[in-house]
C-alpha cells in the first residue's frame, strides 16, 4: 500500500473517532431496579450522571437492600449504555464493539 494512501487513511480514522468521541459524550442510558424504585442514569463515558431515589425504598432500617437495588440499577444502565454504543457506533466502527 502507498505511504501516502496509508496517512490519508489514518487521518479519516481519527476523524471518524473524533466524531464517535463526542457522540458518546452526549447519549445517556438509564437503568433501574425494584420496579423503577431506584433509577440510575450514565453517559457515554460510562459516569453516573444521577440517581433517583423513591421515597418508599429509603428505609433506614434495610440500607443493605437499598445499596444492592443502586447497584442492580448501575449494572442495568451499564448494560443498556452497551448496547446504545453498539448501535450508534457499529457501523461506524465497521464491525461489533
Amino acid at each position: 500500500m502507498n505511504p501516502f494512501e496509508m496517512v490519508k487513511n489514518i487521518a479519516g480514522m481519527q476523524s471518524q473517532l473524533k466524531e464517535a468521541q463526542e457522540k458518546l459524550s452526549q447519549i445517556e442510558a438509564t437503568g433501574s431496579a425494584g420496579g423503577n424504585m431506584v433509577q440510575v442514569t450514565v453517559n457515554g463515558k460510562f459516569e453516573l450522571v444521577s440517581i433517583q431515589l423513591d421515597p418508599i425504598c429509603v428505609d433506614n432500617r434495610d440500607i443493605p437492600m437499598l445499596q444492592d437495588l443502586i447497584k442492580a440499577a448501575h449494572h442495568s444502565a451499564l448494560e443498556k449504555m452497551q448496547e446504545e454504543m453498539k448501535r450508534q457506533l457499529g457501523p461506524l466502527l465497521g464491525a461489533g464493539i
